[in-house]
């Protein structure tokens, strides 16, 4: 069993920036995708980035294209989002997940961490 935990969250006005870390409890195998999800109040949770194994894929909701960079450090098991030139829109709960494949579709996901709020004002 993989726990995840996420960490770097907070509240910040449009157009700042924040760097979000998911440490996992054990090693993640480097054909195994560590995705971010955000769930903001009353919507669906929705897929934001993946990276697969060291970096040579990725992938990013047209949303946060540009603004968001994924990354890996596979030695401390931990998965990084910065999130630039963040919009109020962009306030959710961020979580960080586990796959087999890379992509935006939760039931691949097996491991979740309990998340942290990203909170963007005005």
């Amino acid at each position: 069993h993989v726990q995840l935990v996420e960490s770097g969250g907070g509240s910040v006005q449009a157009g700042g920036s924040l760097r979000l870390s998911c440490a996992a409890s054990t090693y993640i195998k480097r054909n195994q995708c560590m995705g971010w999800f955000r769930q903001a109040p009353g919507k669906e949770r929705e897929g934001v980035a993946g990276i697969y194994g060291t970096g040579g894929y990725t992938y990013f909701a047209d949303s946060v294209k540009g603004r968001f960079t994924i990354s890996r450090d596979n030695a401390k098991n931990t998965v990084y989002l910065q999130l630039d030139s963040l919009k109020p829109e962009d306030t959710a709960m961020y979580y960080c997940a586990v796959s087999g494949s890379c992509s935006p579709r939760l039931d691949e996901y097996i491991y979740w961490g309990q998340g942290t709020q990203v909170t963007v004002g005005t």
